[in-house]
């Protein structure tokens, strides 16, 4: 006896998550990689001055909130990322001022935030008059402003040429880092580590010269107060910052399109293990998933006498499309020999 019967598996779409659920990420992932890089540089002097803290700080930021939030939002947080992967077909456009407006209230928050912890008495301990003052020695500068000038007492600067050139090419570097190690192509496991450890080394590189923005939302949370935006030189050091970065990314793009071109990624296509690479549909839209069939297949034996009386049963379960045609065998009980007769009943003693 055969019976066959079809299972089916059906799993609930999972959906895409929402323009405002992607940006509160974005928000959340902005203020922790500023946290690790300012709110490292606003209490450097405890360490030295040195840039390696920073540097480490911040690379391993970002490869956290990379790592840990990069498969909700695409894991921008700067908004030179997400030009240049807008820019390269990897991100909407219609995402990008909102994925702005996020990052840049995710820093300005964690400045003010910083401002609210620097303890009243720290200013005088470094030389300076005042908290904002304290978070102002964090933010990019040139000239009378570059750490250089503030290293040498004076004696040497980078102008404005020289840090538009580091800006721009620091950008170049980090954004076509992102496209590459990204690219469904490239099969990159560790992608976020890739990253946060060239945003480190970048760092070491560019901090003399400008002391390291290539992200408009980081330069934007060293100046989030009066004192610190006085102190900082105002709008004519930071536009070079906002600047620098979106230009440097735009390159980066255009190169990725040129070298290395690629259809914009849809979330059938794996956006959830792609960093900073995501596309997404309309929200209220769900990512399809496959359905799976599943065929069942219950056979019976049954095993007889040579009175046609039931003396075994073995019930087997097969999971195969295919169980009607497989060929099964069947044991047969037999007797004992025919030719031996009935047994003798046991003599008395």
């Amino acid at each position: 006896m055969s019976q066959a019967t079809a299972t089916d598996t059906r799993v609930e779409a999972t959906p895409v998550p929402g323009l405002f659920t992607r940006m509160c990420v974005e928000a959340f992932g902005t203020f922790v990689l500023v946290l690790g890089i300012v709110g490292t540089a606003t209490f450097n002097a405890l360490n030295g001055g040195q840039i390696i803290p920073v540097a480490l700080a911040g690379g391993i930021a970002l490869i956290a909130v990379i790592a840990g939030l990069g498969h909700i939002s695409g894991g921008h947080f700067n908004p030179a990322v997400t030009f240049g992967l807008t820019l390269a077909g990897r991100s909407s456009w219609v995402d990008l001022a909102p994925y702005w407006v996020a990052q840049l209230v995710g820093a300005a928050a964690c400045g003010a935030l910083l401002l609210l912890i620097i303890p009243d008495s720290f200013p005088a301990l470094i030389g300076s008059a005042s908290k904002g003052e304290v978070l102002a020695a964090t933010a990019n500068g040139f000239d009378d402003h570059s750490p250089l000038f503030t290293l040498t007492q004076g004696q040497s600067t980078f102008d404005l040429a020289s840090a538009a050139i580091v800006e721009v090419l620091i950008a170049v570097v980090f954004v076509g880092v992102i496209l590459a190690v990204t690219n469904v192509r490239a099969k990159v496991a560790y992608a976020p580590v890739v990253i946060g450890l060239t945003l480190a080394a970048l760092h070491i590189i560019s901090w003399p010269v400008t002391n390291t923005s290539f992200n408009p939302a980081r330069s934007l949370a060293s100046v989030v107060s009066p004192d610190a935006w006085e102190a900082s030189g105002g709008f004519d050091q930071l536009w070079l910052f906002l600047v620098a970065p979106l230009v440097g990314a735009a390159i980066a793009a255009l190169f990725a399109r040129a070298f290395a071109p690629l259809p914009a990624l849809t979330p059938a296509d794996g956006w959830d293990e792609q960093p900073g690479t995501a596309t997404y549909p309309a929200d209220g839209e769900t990512v399809p998933v496959t359905v799976e069939e599943t065929e069942v297949v219950e056979e019976t034996e049954v095993v007889a006498d040579d009175d046609a009386q039931p003396v075994a049963e073995d019930t087997t379960i097969e999971e195969s499309a295919a169980a009607d045609e497989a060929a099964t065998d069947t044991d047969t009980a037999t007797d004992t020999d025919d030719t031996k007769g009935e047994p003798e009943p046991p003599t008395r003693p």
